[in-house]
């Protein structure tokens, strides 16, 4: 069976410009891509993979190169390889420098999948087909990864023993291949960890263009990075500038390198001469593979950028202020049913609320004990300065609060409180979602509604550090809000003050916020928990623990230095550098 060439616009837009493009430096390839008689050659074969869930209609040819020496009692490493027929083709001869790096003892004996981009056959003799290159390559959402790991992956796995170590896993790209190449990783660092790039089009496509910022901004990922490019690529003589509307291609890929530069990545750049073609790339493959593949069998590990400790890092807001090396994100020991709220006291002890399991849980040094064994199906929860624990009871349309003992007091009637937040006044702020509306209540009892509409949808609220703003997240969009609170309570100047990054293809915005003791906000997305400083800039994005929605975050613990994240029915913790707050404190003055 052939394999789907690659897409003809993109071969026709290369051939132009090397037509048009000055003299270039010529590349050949070298003895590492010639064919040897003398090294044992390992096999391809070629296949169909029949439309699946995630390109419902859309088949896929792929082929799957073995070595000589896979040994199916040993789970094998493998590397993807997208625009597969290229890889395979003469101008590249992926095989022939598989059998020779094998031989040589400088790649495991790695098992490759080549797979071509997605065709939606026509539905009649005179209609078009559709060409999918684009739509699965060039986004950098976690879909084209899923198909590779439910569809593609799974389908090979049926036939050879692959190993299940995401550090023996690699994946390589072309052009918008390459954009493919780099999304799967790092939307899923547990499925690959080495990212082979060939003048890949970092430019603004699909959003791709938007990688470099994000990458400066996110917790590193356990990732490799290769990349190349090429000095002329879609630049002529004439245009200095680029030939293509979506960018630049030089520009972007040192934007990439040097992003990735910043965050800590292992990457390398290379940069040649040529156009938008692979002879620079082909000449270099075997050299690329070595770097990628250097010292297998040791994990690739996220490392915190080697500059941190030079003179003039700006360690401002940066995920490195905020977490600690070699402290990842752990489990909390509980028979969790649901988490719907979070809060912890002056001593750090962190409260739980599982209204499925009608009980709240008390955690302390990383176990969970019963707190309150029927709490009335108990959601939003809040301390109180004076100690006292508050908590939400939405059948009861009441908030209680509970003293060390785990008794109930009512505290508030008839009201429906989504999430709390308590002053050191004693004044009570309560978030109702589906009306849209903040109460508050005073020491005197008294209720009044305090901001009605405005939001998409609000999720949650906090108290800055001084206890003078109230920040509303809100759950679909990504804007979230800062109002100030005035003497009677009443809040005034509502501004939607801090911009999040939203996942592509996603109208999932803040989950849970939170801030700490300098007047930073933390707040819980789908792209995990962003960072804003006090002047309303996002400027970090922490790891979620496990893939999956983060929903209620809270500062607890020793010091209140552990941040706490929820997902479904589970709770994790980890040790931080910035602090919550367990009494009000008026924080240093932001950067502008």
């Amino acid at each position: 069976m052939k394999l789907m060439p690659v897409h003809r616009s993109c071969a026709i837009l290369a051939i132009l410009v090397r037509a048009a493009a000055p003299a270039q430096q010529t590349y050949t390839l070298g003895p590492d891509s010639q064919p040897n008689d003398a090294v044992p050659k390992g096999t391809v074969t070629r296949h169909e993979l029949p439309p699946g869930k995630v390109y419902p209609g859309v088949p896929h040819n792929y082929a799957i190169y073995v070595p000589a020496r896979y040994d199916a009692a040993k789970p094998a490493p493998y590397m993807v390889f997208l625009d597969g027929s290229g890889a395979l083709g003469n101008a590249q001869r992926v095989p022939v420098v598989f059998d020779n790096l094998i031989a040589r003892g400088e790649l495991p004996p790695l098992i490759g999948i080549f797979v071509d981009p997605g065709v939606l056959p026509a539905s009649r003799d005179t209609a078009m087909a559709r060409f999918h290159r684009i739509l699965e390559y060039d986004s950098i959402d976690g879909r084209f990864a899923r198909f590779l790991e439910t569809e593609l992956i799974a389908e090979a796995a049926k036939k050879y023993n692959l190993s299940k170590d995401p550090s023996a896993h690699g994946i390589a790209g072309v052009s918008t291949g390459a954009v493919g190449a780099f999304s799967a990783a790092w939307n899923r660092p547990d499925l690959f960890r080495r990212v082979l790039s060939f003048i890949g089009t970092f430019v603004h496509m699909r959003g791709a263009d938007s990688l470099p910022a994000m990458i400066r901004r996110t917790e590193p990922k356990p990732l490799r990075v290769f990349l190349e490019a090429g000095k002329n690529d879609h630049v002529l003589p004439g245009h200095p500038f680029g030939t293509f509307y979506a960018g630049s291609w030089p520009i972007n890929n040192q934007l990439m390198f040097e992003a990735l530069q910043f965050a800590g990545y292992d990457v390398k750049l290379e940069y040649g001469e040529n156009a938008h073609n692979m002879q620079h790339g082909a000449a270099i493959l075997p050299d690329a593979l070595r770097w990628l593949w250097r010292d297998y069998g040791k994990p690739i590990e996220p490392r915190p950028p080697m500059a941190m400790d030079l003179p003039g890092w700006d360690p401002r807001a940066q995920v490195y202020s905020v977490i600690q090396q070699g402290k990842p994100w752990e489990p909390i020991a509980g028979d969790f049913r649901s988490i719907a709220g979070i809060a912890a006291d002056k001593d750090g002890r962190v409260f739980v609320a599982d209204p499925a399991a009608n009980r709240i849980w008390s955690v302390e040094g990383g176990k969970a004990s019963v707190f309150v064994e029927k709490s009335g199906g108990a959601t939003a929860l809040r301390t109180a300065p004076d100690g006292r624990l508050y908590a939400s009871q939405p059948a009861a349309r009441r908030i209680v609060s509970y003293g060390p003992e785990g008794t109930a007091k009512p505290t508030v009637r008839d009201v429906v409180a989504d999430d709390l937040a308590i002053t050191a006044s004693g004044a009570i702020y309560y978030l109702d979602a589906a009306r849209q509306t903040i109460g508050v209540t005073g020491a005197d009892g008294r209720k009044s509604v305090v901001h009605q509409g405005g939001f998409e949808a609000p999720s949650a609220i906090a108290l800055s550090p001084d206890h003078s703003l109230l920040l509303v997240a809100d759950a679909k969009s990504r804007f979230n809000w800062s109002f100030q609170i005035r003497p009677d309570g009443s809040l005034a100047s509502g501004e939607p003050f801090y911009r999040v990054d939203m996942a592509e293809a996603s109208t999932r915005g803040s989950a849970g916020v939170t801030a700490d003791s300098i007047g930073q906000a933390y707040f819980a997305t789908a792209l995990g928990i962003q960072l804003c400083e006090q002047n309303g800039r996002c400027a970090a994005i922490l790891a979620k623990p496990q893939p999956g929605d983060l929903e209620r975050i809270a500062f607890g613990g020793p010091d209140l230095g552990w941040l706490h994240a929820a997902q479904g029915a589970k709770l994790f913790r980890r040790s931080v550098k910035t602090r919550g707050v367990d009494a009000p404190v008026k924080p240093p003055r932001p950067p502008l």
